[in-house]
């Protein structure tokens, strides 16, 4: 055991980990020169496309070092703050991390958050400076940064590049003399912790877990804890760039089970393995994941109900972070309620279900969860707009409030500063990190920095700025919700809940985009906006008409309006049967208010 290694590398979106990660597995040649590709770990094509990590992966190398060889449990790690949850399981699996920060962009706000995060966990952190060869590095001043940040001595940082390839040595000689060998008893009893788990449409579903005591054997009666189920340790192996079955896993090490698991609900990622002949103890401190923004999925074929249902189970199984339920819309049918990290997660969630399954999906507006108090049933969680209590019984509504790091430079503290006040924040810290670079932490509410925030940061800092966010609780605010009608019917798919401040721009705004997507009817097209009764906009979508009085040429006038009014008596019936029809693009208009 003592020479096993287990670390993960964390690092800000776009500091180069899977680049490093990379070279490293060239290094110790756990992968064939004709195998190697950009990025070998990630294997979604999603992240090929975006260039970003979705799923933390872990892979085993060997490594010889001074005539005795070394084995390294590697865990890539993604770096985007909507998947801090990911991160999470994969530093507890870990004794240690890599640092990895730009040279050329120095320390940002997910590289913090994520090294607070391992060393709350007690991981010895190894810095590496990245990208030290390019023409705008600036090592020297990064160098203060991560001596200011750790506290460690500038000696101990290492200098690397994960594209030419410099340093790769001294990181992996780092790994072996800094990070400690994992602690654990061969002979206790069997605990082994599950941090990921994929569904194979062939075999099943393959757990990854990290052994922490006792002995795993091939063939053995293992038990999960959490969910009491048990099987049988068909195959169990290590994790190189295939899998490679072996008869045993001892503490201290990773790796993978098969036993022919049907159900994904029967895996829960943060269970304790242990075997049935030795029952061990559940391992604790593992918490549960937070969703921050709630949306509906909804097939847009209902018949597609229970394939869009199964989908969402083996797509949990990649994606624990990801929280569902099953919910109904007068608009649009049987669907689900889904809890994601934030709005990237809700994206790659929507798209994986349509590549990975198939699946074609209509999202509603997120939202985030409130607390509604009522003068009846005291506190009413509300996940959906459609949950909101009528405004007569409604006594005070709570939101969550986030506190949010943004790290940029000095330049463009301005026109955040107006972005954080607009979407009602309050300036808490205001720190220079170095002479151009600034630390701004504000308190505003999540509901706020849900839609588009993100994207208006990078456009006004040119794409310099970072954010991390973490919540601090709930809050009173005056809220509202506003409902939007056609023809008198409420759409609740196109409900939110705002502001009051805010509700007669966002209602006046959304009934004009409303017009604009709404197809043209034989009858005329009534879109409100309201709040309660109260309408406090309208828009409308005139009919399509036929010219009834082309034939009539000459003659008297009454003839025409005869026509006319026979026409108008026509059109008012079949706006009493006729049913408004909603394109999916309607229901993302709300996200698009803000362009």
């Amino acid at each position: 055991m003592k020479h096993i290694r287990n670390f993960c590398i964390i690092a800000h979106i776009d500091h180069g980990k899977s680049t490093l990660a990379d070279r490293l597995l060239e290094h110790t040649q756990t992968v064939a020169k004709r195998d190697m590709m950009a990025q070998v770990l990630d294997n979604m094509d999603l992240e090929r496309e975006r260039g970003i990590t979705i799923k933390s992966h872990a892979i085993q190398m060997d490594y010889f070092y001074e005539g005795e060889k070394y084995t390294f449990n590697l865990i890539d790690t993604p770096g985007h703050v909507d998947f801090s949850y990911e991160v999470s399981r994969s530093i507890a699996a870990c004794e240690g991390a890599l640092l990895v920060v730009d040279s050329s962009q120095g320390i940002e706000a997910q590289t913090i958050s994520n090294l607070y995060l391992a060393i709350s966990h007690d991981l010895v952190i190894i810095p590496v400076l990245n990208k030290i060869d390019l023409p705008h590095a600036m090592p020297e001043e990064v160098k203060d940064e991560i001596v200011d940040l750790i506290g460690c001595k500038r000696e101990e940082i290492i200098p690397a590049s994960g594209k030419a390839g410099i340093g790769i040595e001294e990181i992996l000689r780092a790994v072996v003399e800094r990070i400690p060998a994992p602690k654990g008893d061969v002979n206790a009893p069997l605990q082994a912790l599950i941090f990921d788990s994929v569904f194979n449409s062939f075999r099943g579903v393959e757990v990854m877990f990290r052994v922490y005591n006792g002995t795993i054997k091939k063939g053995q009666k293992v038990k999960f804890i959490a969910t009491g189920k048990e099987y049988n340790a068909d195959e169990i192996g290590i994790l190189r760039l295939e899998q490679e079955p072996c008869d045993k896993i001892e503490a201290g090490d990773v790796g993978y089970l098969i036993s022919g698991i049907k159900e994904s609900k029967e895996v829960k990622v943060g269970d304790t393995i242990t075997t049935v002949a030795h029952p061990g103890e559940a391992i604790q401190g593992f918490e549960d994941v937070k969703p921050m923004v709630f949306a509906g999925i909804y097939p847009v074929d209902t018949t597609e109900f229970e394939n869009l249902r199964s989908a969402m189970e083996k797509l949990q199984l990649n994606d624990a972070s990801l929280v569902w339920e099953p919910e109904t819309s007068l608009a649009l049918g049987f669907g689900f309620r889904c809890g994601f990290l934030g709005m990237l997660h809700m994206e790659i969630v929507q798209e994986r279900l349509e590549r990975e399954f198939n699946q074609t999906v209509i999202t509603t507006v997120p939202s985030v969860q409130f607390n509604a108090y009522t003068t009846r049933e005291g506190k009413v969680v509300v996940n959906a707009p459609s949950e909101m209590p009528e405004p007569n019984l409604l006594d005070y509504i709570e939101e969550p409030y986030i506190k949010a790091q943004i790290i940029t430079k000095a330049e463009y503290i301005g026109g955040i500063m107006n972005l954080c006040m607009d979407k009602r924040g309050l300036l808490k810290n205001q720190s220079y990190l170095t002479t151009d670079r600034v630390e701004l932490v504000f308190e505003m509410p999540l509901a706020e920095i849900v839609f588009d925030f993100f994207d208006k940061l990078k456009t006004i800092s040119r794409g310099y700025a970072s954010l991390d966010y973490e919540l601090i609780g709930f809050r009173e605010s005056n809220l509202v919700r506003l409902d939007i009608l056609l023809n008198g019917e409420k759409v609740d798919a196109l409900s939110a809940i705002v502001h009051r401040d805010k509700a007669y721009e966002w209602g006046k705004r959304l009934c004009e985009k409303l017009r604009e997507l709404l197809p043209r009817q034989m009858f005329e097209i009534a879109i409100q906006a309201a709040i309660g009764a109260k309408i406090i906009a309208r828009e409308t979508v005139k009919a399509m008409r036929k010219d009834v009085t082309a034939k009539c040429y000459g003659g008297d006038i009454s003839r025409k309006r005869k026509l006319l009014e026979k026409q108008k008596e026509g059109k008012k019936r079949m706006r009493q049967v006729g049913t408004v029809e909603i394109p999916q693009e309607a229901f993302m208009a709300v996200l698009k208010l803000g362009d």
